[in-house]
């Protein structure tokens, strides 16, 4: 991981980051859960009921004024700067605290939705290695279409779910099958699921896709 990332001091940095479940000491596994834009890390958490597992602890940090970049994420990487690199340093904080407990990355799932599903499969992307999972719900890789993805690294197996409306708005479903290719590159296990005529949601399929991440992530575990 890119440790100069935890020395930026953007406008994401000293936000809260709330913090539910098995508390980190004794948890067996983290997820980390980033919101979308307009909305809160409270909103984010809230989906911490729908998917809780034994074993897991939940933090979900807070961004400033609700949005982690202010243009849309198919806009020019430098137009949502310095507030993307800021968000991506979140993210790499929080993987840097609950390794700090004892729950490697390997035991830690990164969970988005929307700018937050956004910003999570970049920040992957551009941190290859393994990951205990991640969920992408309503998002995909951030820049342009002619970005260079040439990515560093390996993400080694990591189990990735990808779950978006065929029609959302905000999410074009070619940027979350083009996403899903170059995940595949970097050696990642990509599912992709596009539900017909969703709103900008999430349902009840991807929960369920998200539970048997988390599921066959403690039974991997060694007691």
């Amino acid at each position: 991981m890119d440790n100069s990332a935890n020395k930026i001091n953007g406008p994401h940095q000293g936000q809260p980051v709330l913090v539910e479940g098995e508390p980190l000491e004794s948890a067996k596994a983290a997820m980390i859960m980033i919101h979308g834009r307009g909305a809160s890390a409270e909103d984010i958490l809230s989906l911490a009921a729908e998917v809780d597992q034994p074993g897991f602890a939940y933090l979900a940090p807070q961004n400033a004024e609700n949005s982690w970049y202010p243009n849309s994420f198919l806009s020019p990487i430098v137009s949502n700067e310095p507030a993307l690199s800021s968000g991506l340093a979140v993210i790499a904080s929080l993987l840097d605290r609950v390794a700090a407990a004892g729950i490697p990355a390997e035991r830690t799932i990164l969970l988005g939705f929307s700018q937050g599903a956004c910003l999570s499969l970049e920040f992957i992307a551009r941190n290859a290695r393994r990951y205990g999972g991640v969920a992408g719900l309503s998002g995909g890789l951030i820049g342009p279409d002619d970005t260079v993805r040439d990515y560093p690294g390996s993400l080694a197996g990591t189990p990735i779910f990808l779950g978006c409306s065929d029609i959302d708005f905000h999410i074009p479903k070619e940027r979350v099958l083009f996403s899903a290719e170059v995940l595949q590159r970097l050696g990642a296990a990509v599912t992709v699921k596009l539900y017909p005529r969703m709103g900008h949601t999430v349902n009840l399929d991807e929960l369920k896709a998200v539970r048997t991440m988390m599921q066959n992530l403690i039974s991997t575990q060694v007691s």
